[in-house]
């Protein structure tokens, strides 16, 4: 039997029970929450120390930027420009994986689930 580094279940063996799902989750939204967290501070120097814009002002605008909404302030330079424009590349990039950690777990159990044999869940119900 092979074992999964990434502890899920496999094909043949029973569907996880919901506290360790909801671990799963947790650990997803952690992961999730830190890839966000470092491209935000990424932006926030970027902005600050590239387009000259004081603390709170970069954070506006690599929050909004992360965030998909566009730039706020006006960017003069052209080393300002071409930082916003592969920051926001970046951005495009990280909201895809923000979007696959966090819902990798919900997938996995959906496909899972799939998968599991009929036999197996009418050994459950009769089990109740």
């Amino acid at each position: 039997m092979s074992i999964d580094p990434y502890g899920l279940e496999r094909r043949h063996q029973k569907l996880a029970p919901l506290p360790v799902f909801l671990r799963r989750v947790a650990v997803s939204l952690l992961i999730a929450a830190a890839l966000a967290s470092v491209a935000l501070c990424i932006g926030i120097a970027g902005y600050h120390w590239i387009a000259d814009l004081p603390w709170i002002d970069a954070l506006l605008n690599a929050s909004m930027i992360l965030g998909g909404m566009g730039p706020v302030d006006p960017l003069l330079s052209k080393n300002a420009k071409l930082f916003a424009a592969a920051y926001a590349l970046f951005s495009g990039l990280i909201f895809i994986g923000v979007m696959g950690i966090v819902s990798a777990p919900l997938a996995h159990r959906m496909l899972h689930h799939f998968h599991i044999d009929e036999n197996d869940l009418k050994n459950r119900r009769d089990k109740k």
